[in-house]
């Protein structure tokens, strides 16, 4: 933001996030109120998360438009845990889990700012965490579906609640009903004419006009009944819940930091600061502790809010201030009319806005780019609504550590030719047919880092190659190796002193510092000698050629592994 010369914010940017902030809190509050219902607390806790959390961030953070409240991610892993200790569903009980439970978010928040790992938002890869979204999303839409048509069922799993669902569909309120496809109505005109407009805002206003006007608690439509009206009290955490919430505080910390960033970094335009994870960390885990003292459930930063705050021309954190004092205005003035709003409605909003975590446009782009990750994204999400939110979340890092495994496990050795007419040094391939070898000559260039789980594939593929072209020299470039780890080291000396017993020549080249250290540690350097460890690949090629025994010839049988 922009400031004078007596350090106020200058008038135009001031009015700009201050529209900006009020358009935002007409999306953000009726969300917010929708995903305290999805988490089964009451729409006053959206309130207070909208509220707190928001206000603390917008003073912390280091994203300059992110919007940091409730999400549908976080409400549904919120719902399964304080079902888990709290499953009579006892409302003073419920206040005090999700208290515990948001401090529990913010203190593990802040001692992975304390361990510096910001870097675990990377933990999980973008194919899996589409594919966990999608899962929440499900989740979500079946969870709410009930509330959408008047009908109540006993929760057991995702897929005996369809059943659920289906068997008790015939006790349908078609008022109810009604009311659900009129919001649903409004928000997709709404949405489709004027994109990010205050459609939950219309579409909440509009059901408690409804409510209101035709008495429709009177005539079987469930509504939010009395909302507490003024600031949120101070709610004290229950020690003895600790043990109970820690497994599930992780998997709500894990995904608010993931989605925080992840949004956060989405909206960060160019010239603006970068987003800093560290920081990140500090200000959300403040945020939750400040949360959980006044009434919030558990926060992170939220993409389709955030997408609002630029899309009305947010320029700082001043749009999350005026939106976090919109909610305490509400919370002081619009209370009571707010207990007239229909289940249906908040449900309606929910399913709305929770859809756009099923993305099968992006399923199907990872399985143009790759079948691998497709699977994986397929795992989380089955992971999700197999096993259950929380444990998805373990299914999803587990696929994505499996994935990285695989991938480090099986790096590539690359035949290199030369571009014909230039000197240029490539990988052969389909696409480079008329680039050039060389009779006797064979380079081989692994990639990546070499270390104790990939040392034997690259050596048996590097023997695979050997067999099959039988070089009078074989080139091992090691230019695109990082690091060859003590291991992997062990496993090419004794490849070297092998292939020697057979009279088999070996030249390596292009070690960078670190490698040729090792190498040389390990006698490896002082057995090849300055002959046959050579600068570059360009290197070998003139001394091989220098040698007066080589032919050149076309890769049409060349083929890298």
């Amino acid at each position: 933001m922009r400031l004078t010369n007596a350090g106020q914010p200058s008038s135009p940017a001031f009015r700009v996030d201050l529209v900006a902030g009020l358009t935002a809190a007409a999306v953000v509050i009726p969300k917010a109120m929708a995903y305290a219902t999805v988490a089964g607390l009451p729409v006053a806790v959206g309130l207070y998360t909208a509220f707190v959390p928001m206000a603390i961030y917008a003073l912390l953070g280091s994203s300059r438009v992110l919007s940091v409240s409730s999400t549908a991610t976080l409400a549904i892993l919120v719902a399964t845990q304080l079902g888990l200790v709290v499953p009579d569903g006892d409302p003073a009980k419920l206040v005090t889990a999700t208290a515990t439970l948001t401090l529990l978010v913010g203190a593990m928040l802040l001692l992975a700012r304390i361990l510096k790992l910001g870097f675990v938002a990377n933990f999980i890869s973008a194919p899996v965490l589409t594919g966990f979204k999608a899962g929440i999303g499900l989740v979500v839409v079946l969870d709410q579906f009930p509330k959408l048509v008047g009908i109540h069922i006993t929760k057991e799993g995702f897929f005996r609640d369809i059943v659920s669902v289906a068997h008790h569909l015939p006790e349908t309120s078609l008022l109810t009903l009604a009311v659900a496809v009129a919001v649903f109505a409004v928000l997709i005109v709404m949405e489709r004419r004027w994109p990010h407009s205050p459609a939950p805002l219309i579409a909440v206003g509009g059901s408690i006009a409804a409510s209101w006007l035709f008495g429709l608690q009177a005539l079987g439509v469930g509504t939010v009944g009395l909302i507490p009206q003024g600031l949120p009290s101070i709610t004290l955490p229950d020690l003895s819940l600790v043990e109970q919430l820690i497994p599930g505080a992780l998997g709500v910390a894990l995904m608010s930091f993931t989605e925080t960033i992840a949004a956060g970094r989405a909206f960060a335009k160019p010239g603006e600061p970068p987003i800093n994870a560290n920081r990140e960390l500090v200000a959300t885990g403040v945020a939750n502790l400040g949360g959980a003292l006044l009434g919030a459930m558990p926060a992170g930063g939220g993409t389709s809010q955030t997408a609002v705050v630029r899309s009305v021309g947010g320029q700082s954190q001043m749009v999350s201030l005026v939106t976090a004092g919109a909610a305490l205005a509400t919370m002081l003035l619009l209370a009571s009319v707010m207990g007239l709003l229909p289940h249906a409605t908040l449900a309606a909003v929910v399913i709305f806005y929770s859809v756009g975590l099923i993305q099968p446009a992006e399923f199907r782009t990872i399985l143009k780019v790759r079948a691998m990750e497709f699977r994986w994204a397929l795992i989380a999400c089955a992971g999700v609504l197999i096993f259950g939110t929380l444990k998805g979340i373990l299914v999803a890092i587990i696929a994505s550590m499996i994935g990285l495994a695989t991938q480090v496990t099986q790096p590539h050795v690359y035949v290199i030719g030369r571009k014909r007419g230039a000197d240029v040094l490539r990988p052969v391939s389909p696409e480079n047919a008329d680039d050039e070898t060389f009779e006797g000559l064979l380079i081989l260039r692994p990639e990546g880092r070499m270390f104790f789980l990939n040392a034997q594939s690259v050596i048996d593929q590097i023997d695979d190659l050997v067999a099959k072209h039988a070089p009078r020299v074989l080139v091992l470039d090691l230019s695109r190796v990082t690091d060859v780890e003590f291991s992997a080291l062990q496993a090419i000396d004794e490849y070297e002193k092998r292939e020697a017993e057979r009279h088999h020549t070996i030249w390596i080249v292009g070690m960078n510092p670190g490698v040729l250290e090792v190498a040389r540690h390990c006698g490896l350097a002082d057995r090849l000698g300055h002959e046959r460890m050579l600068f570059n690949a360009r290197l070998a090629i003139e001394k091989f050629q220098s040698m007066g025994m080589a032919g050149r010839r076309t890769p049409e049988t060349i083929e890298a592994v």
